[in-house]
């Protein structure tokens, strides 16, 4: 597994657990790149998903992958502060030609306030039953969805005061 470089544009797909995508940003800057640490930032970026329509992202988000953690952080800024949007997720590879990881359908919607909420949770029964998600990573994911909420009250890691900001402040450099 390659490491991105720094101040560089890569994609980020996502799969599902059927092997097929499930959404590609298109371009999203690299701020600090390392084996097990991914962190990027993206405004405006086009959004393709798995049916070919797209979108464009409404605000500047800094993303948080990490090798070793099974979700990824999204932190968006908006007029009325920071939200976040954690999916639960695979451990994030690096192949040179994008950033990939499986999504797992659960998510966690931060407000500014850090008040926050559990989403999908249909949708993951009903996708764990179709693609036959094995125990162990049924265990993994409710396991990890704690290890978030734990996060998120500790204001530790990507939830930590400020995280979003310095980035964001470093994303803007590299903007021309």
């Amino acid at each position: 597994m390659g490491v991105p470089i720094e101040g560089e544009p890569i994609q980020i797909h996502s799969y599902k657990h059927n092997g097929h995508i499930h959404r590609i940003w298109d371009e999203t800057t690299i701020l600090k790149g390392t084996q097990n640490l991914i962190i990027g930032g993206n405004d405006r970026t086009i959004v393709t998903e798995s049916d070919g329509r797209t979108w464009v992202t409404r605000e500047p988000a800094i993303c948080y992958f990490h090798s070793q953690q099974w979700f990824n952080v999204i932190g968006m800024l908006r007029e009325d502060g920071i939200h976040y949007y954690c999916n639960l997720s695979s451990p994030f590879i690096y192949d040179g030609e994008a950033l990939k990881y499986i999504d797992y359908d659960l998510d966690i919607k931060i407000f500014p306030d850090m008040t926050f909420n559990l989403l999908d949770e249909d949708e993951y029964e009903r996708h764990r039953q179709e693609m036959k998600y094995p125990e162990v990573i049924d265990h993994i994911l409710k396991t990890q969805v704690n290890q978030l909420i734990q996060w998120i009250r500790q204001r530790k890691g990507p939830f930590a005061p400020d995280f979003v900001d310095l980035w964001y402040e470093r994303y803007l450099t590299y903007r021309s």
